[in-house]
């Protein structure tokens, strides 16, 4: 089972019994209003562009309540949620960190998540710059996260047979790592543009995977 479609994750939810997503690996907007700004990004070599391609949308203009977690609390037994930071989670003992290394002097050298497991915090430290954009479509999302850190959140917290849910699929990364490592999965994606892209990017994929047999 293999399924991604453009509609509101509260209704795609719905549709799921208790507990049903062994994991859920999500990364909803925080409201930071993230295309509301030039980015204004410089990198150790001094070079420095300002950014305005993301103010198309307003993808980053709210943040899911309450009814959002409790809902992805019932349909899965664990999860993985970025931005955990943002929002009015439990309190946690397990925290996953990925260390960016990022170039670029006025962005965050790593991004949080909040985790539902019981256990020591982790880190993946993986190198952002030349990894993303190495991508056949380049970055298609303003958040886009690398194939290779949802590989690693896979290989860490899932078992061989789970289902995976991801309820803000973006660029379709986290979709990507499951047909690579073979997980079934479901995910939702509310914005037209992002899911269109997104779907593109599935097809190129299993396209290339099509070629290399």
């Amino acid at each position: 089972m293999r399924v991604f479609e453009n509609i509101d994750c509260m209704e795609g939810m719905k549709r799921y019994p208790d507990k049903y997503f062994e994991l859920a690996i999500v990364d909803p907007p925080y409201n930071i209003k993230f295309s509301k700004y030039n980015r204004v990004q410089q990198y150790p070599n001094g070079e420095t562009f300002i950014s305005n391609q993301y103010h198309k949308s307003d993808w980053d203009y709210y943040k899911p309540d309450k009814n959002y977690f409790v809902e992805l609390f019932r349909v899965s037994k664990n999860q993985i949620i970025w931005g955990g930071n943002y929002f009015e989670l439990p309190v946690f003992k397990h925290f996953i960190f990925w260390y960016k290394h990022q170039p670029v002097k006025n962005f965050a050298d790593g991004e949080l998540a909040w985790s539902s497991f019981d256990m020591p915090a982790a880190c993946f430290d993986y190198m952002c710059y030349g990894n993303i954009n190495a991508d056949p479509d380049g970055k298609i999302h303003p958040t886009q996260k690398p194939i290779a850190l949802y590989k690693w959140l896979l290989t860490k917290y899932a078992k061989p047979n789970d289902k995976i849910l991801d309820t803000h699929v973006g660029s379709a990364s986290s979709l990507i790592a499951c047909e690579d490592m073979g997980f079934d999965y479901v995910g939702f994606e509310i914005d037209k543009d992002y899911y269109d892209a997104a779907t593109k990017r599935i097809n190129q994929f299993r396209s290339q995977l099509k070629l290399a047999v």
